[in-house]
């Protein structure tokens, strides 16, 4: 579920395979509308689907010319992301 409170985006509950699909088009949408700080604070799990996604937005943010921040990243997503050596790319605010 994404949450819209002006420029903050919220994600709620797990980020796998299982559930990114229905959030990839509403996603791309609003990081290309506006500059965003998405929070993943309330994010409960985690898997290499959450990456695929995070990283369709970043590229869906630049090619519009907008900026995506991504705070609250939770231990185990910053660990996928240097696992598959993606952590430079995401803008993953500790």
């Amino acid at each position: 579920m994404i949450r819209e409170d002006g420029p903050r985006l919220a994600l709620e509950g797990p980020l796998t395979l299982a559930t990114v699909a229905g959030l990839v088009e509403e996603g791309r949408s609003l990081v290309a509308s506006a500059d965003r700080l998405l929070d993943l604070a309330a994010v409960t799990q985690v898997d290499s689907a959450a990456l695929a996604l995070l990283l369709s937005w970043v590229r869906a943010a630049r090619s519009a010319g907008r900026q995506l921040t991504i705070v609250h990243a939770p231990a185990s997503l910053v660990s996928l992301a240097a696992l598959y050596d993606v952590d430079t790319i995401l803008p993953l605010g500790r």
